[in-house]
């Protein structure tokens, strides 16, 4: 039985849960919006399809590559204060007590706002290509004056700023990956993109050790100020650069001739295991998400987890305690991101083809925690710098369960565009705490910030588990449906 667009609307108001099961498979005779669904004769047949779609692939991800490097310039202009702080960032600009906690959870204030209308809003539009640059255009321009202030309050209003214009872009980027490709590819262009908040820790770090040590007293002004100039230009030479680079959605994406465009809506529309077009408004979509119940309990899971990778706010700091100096500091916290960059990448390839995603995340935090038991045991420096290794490949986990985030909201697309910011926002508050649990007299062993990384990091690891079962439970009771009403062909499945 094949659903008509009536009923997806009076879905419209259902969760997830329920919606796989009440749309069956059936791709054989209907057409979608002037696409047929008859098999691949629209394409030529199956081999013309096959070779059709990883040219379509290969485009897509040549172009969506973008996004990395507009990661990590993302990820080091928010965290480029790290560095500075090194260089007489807080000297020169008077700080004192918690004022430098502050100024680094202000910005987690603005990209919590921002993030559901941004992704709403984007949604709306339909243009990523426009939207997405503009909004980097802007926090690069906002990161270049940081690098003008004066004093306390200058350095919190660009800082708050930053966070606001940050926001659209993860959110917005996990959105359009997630509209262009299948649930079993889109893991591996997580990871990818991911690697940009990875990349930057290391390359971040050797950026600024570089400029921290050559450009000191440049034209009157301090290193640390060059940071944040040069970082800043940067972004906004990428931005137009992306302008022309960024795909928009797939009814509306210009580059594509109209056969890729065609196949590009279908194989959305096979892989939501439907062929009925999606027709949820975004009122409804905002309604759906937050009345799912689901939604917020993930968000608390990777809430926590982001207060486990807290360290990361730190980790110049973290790394100076091994007692170097400033520039061989940053220099070594570039290895531990190099190397979880590439785990990451391999690790999440390696959960898309087995098709499992809480055994990773698990695995990866267990080992993190490890890395925080040994540096809250001991001040030995080879020690400690192992622990640095094994502490950072807990990103590997955060990587996976961004990409379970988005296999486990999946239709219809107002929703998950919801979803998506919901748990991207609310689990910033993380950050907002954990910029306050690293003080300095809580140094240099900082064993109760560790200790506060592993409870968290357990609680992350629970509260997956119980996503896991209910998902699990959701998945039987679809088998059951589709044994009884004798559908030959399996249907929606959530990923475990």
């Amino acid at each position: 039985m094949i659903s008509s667009p009536g009923d997806v609307a009076s879905t419209d108001r259902k969760s997830d849960a329920e919606l796989p099961s009440e749309i069956a498979k059936d791709l054989s005779k209907l057409e979608v919006n002037g696409i047929s669904t008859d098999g691949d004769a629209e394409f030529g047949g199956a081999e013309a399809r096959k070779i059709l779609e990883r040219q379509l692939i290969a485009k897509l991800d040549l172009r969506m590559s973008i996004l990395i490097a507009i990661y990590i310039l993302n990820y080091i202009d928010r965290s480029n204060v790290g560095a500075a702080r090194l260089e007489g960032f807080e000297a020169d600009l008077h700080l004192v007590g918690q004022q430098f906690a502050t100024l680094l959870s202000i910005l987690y204030v603005g990209y919590v706002i921002m993030q559901i209308p941004s992704n709403m809003f984007m949604n709306w539009v339909g243009r990523p290509s426009i939207y997405l640059p503009s909004c980097m255009i802007v926090w690069g321009v906002i990161s270049i004056l940081t690098g003008v202030t004066k004093n306390f309050v200058g350095a919190l209003v660009t800082r708050f700023f930053l966070g606001f214009v940050e926001a659209p872009f993860f959110p917005g980027s996990l959105f359009l990956i997630s509209k262009w490709y299948k649930r079993n590819e889109i893991g591996s262009r997580t990871a990818l993109l991911f690697l940009g908040n990875i990349i930057s820790n290391a390359f971040g770090a050797l950026i600024a050790s570089g400029i921290l040590d050559d450009m000191q007293g440049k034209l009157g002004d301090a290193a640390w100020r060059w940071l944040f100039y040069i970082e800043g230009s940067l972004t906004v030479f990428v931005a137009i650069c992306a302008f022309v680079t960024l795909p928009d959605f797939p009814h509306n994406t210009s580059w594509l001739s109209d056969e890729e465009r065609n196949l590009a809506i279908l194989r959305m529309l096979e892989d939501a295991s439907t062929s009925v077009p999606d027709t949820a408004s975004q009122s409804s979509g905002l309604w759906l998400a937050l009345s799912d119940w689901k939604v917020w309990w993930f968000a608390v899971a990777v809430c926590g987890q982001i207060i486990t990778l807290s360290f990361n706010l730190y980790f110049p700091t973290l790394s100076a305690t091994m007692g170097f100096g400033t520039t061989i500091s940053l220099l070594l916290c570039a290895p531990p991101f190099i190397f979880t960059a590439i785990f990451a990448f391999f690790y999440l390839r390696m959960s898309d083809r087995i098709g499992k995603r809480f055994i990773f995340i698990a695995s990866s935090q267990i080992v993190g925690m490890i890395g925080f038991t040994i540096a809250m045991s001991t001040m030995n420096i080879a020690a400690r710098y192992v622990s640095l290794f094994l502490m950072a490949q807990s990103y590997g986990g955060l990587v996976v369960l961004y990409a379970w985030m988005s296999n486990s909201f999946y239709w219809p697309a107002s929703k998950r565009a919801v979803a998506i910011a919901i748990i991207n926002a609310f689990s910033q508050l993380g950050n907002i705490a954990g910029s306050y649990m690293w003080p300095s007299n809580w140094g240099p062993s900082y064993r109760y910030s560790y200790g506060i990384c592993i409870a968290a990091s357990s609680l992350s690891i629970i509260m997956c588990w119980v996503f896991k079962e209910h998902l699990r439970s959701i998945n039987e009771r679809m088998e059951s449906e589709e044994r009884e009403r004798g559908q030959g062909e399996k249907g929606f499945r959530y990923l475990l």
